[in-house]
């Protein structure tokens, strides 16, 4: 005697669903004038700053500028020439060790001027969840892998091997019915990301 679940799955196994082709992506999609002008104005309105510098050297004059790093005391690096850090993540294999790391510091492969999202990944990077356990992600792209939107950002991706990878747009944020938007809950308290090489655009 058969169960009611395996009834389903033999139902569902013998259905037969037509092919559908998948939809074209070869239409107008939304462009800018201004990329850079764009991920930066959106990138503030969901919680983030954008910096834009000339090349990595910059990078570091200005970030013992900000707050956030002039006052951390666990500053994990995976940018080289950034004196202050002083987390070896290799080192490390609890990640929870992590909870207390005040500013990381790490690259993005490529931006999105539609809605300011930042593709990261693991690649090389043995604990992940330094993404978000963080108090405060510094992320830094270059301004030539700013694509204008999604469509174009999936055509980036390459799917041939199990790996992780995410869109970040801004610091952590939540709210809750009353329309009460808090940032932080979940995640970094801040998002500054630092475009290089924006002023040959």
């Amino acid at each position: 005697m058969t169960s009611s679940k395996q009834d389903i799955l033999k139902s569902i196994r013998n259905s037969a669903v037509d092919t559908i082709e998948l939809s074209a992506m070869d239409h107008a999609w939304i462009e800018y004038d201004d990329k850079m002008k764009q991920f930066e104005q959106v990138l503030a309105v969901v919680g983030g700053q954008a910096v834009f510098v000339r090349d990595r050297d910059e990078i570091k004059e200005v970030l013992g500028k900000l707050d956030v790093y002039d006052h951390a005391h666990k500053i994990y690096s995976s940018i080289e020439g950034i004196e202050k850090a002083n987390i070896d993540l290799d080192a490390i294999d609890d990640p929870h060790e992590l909870e207390d790391v005040d500013v990381a510091i790490m690259s993005a492969e490529f931006g999105v001027a539609e809605n300011a999202a930042l593709w990261i990944t693991d690649v090389g990077l043995k604990h992940r969840v330094i993404y978000f356990i963080v108090q405060h992600l510094v992320l830094v792209v270059s301004a030539k892998d700013i694509v204008d939107n999604m469509h174009q950002a999936y055509e980036r991706l390459d799917f041939k091997e199990p790996r992780f990878g995410v869109f970040i747009s801004g610091p952590s944020k939540t709210a809750d019915i009353e329309q009460s938007l808090v940032i932080g809950a979940h995640g970094p308290r801040s998002l500054t990301v630092f475009v290089v090489g924006s002023h040959v655009l």
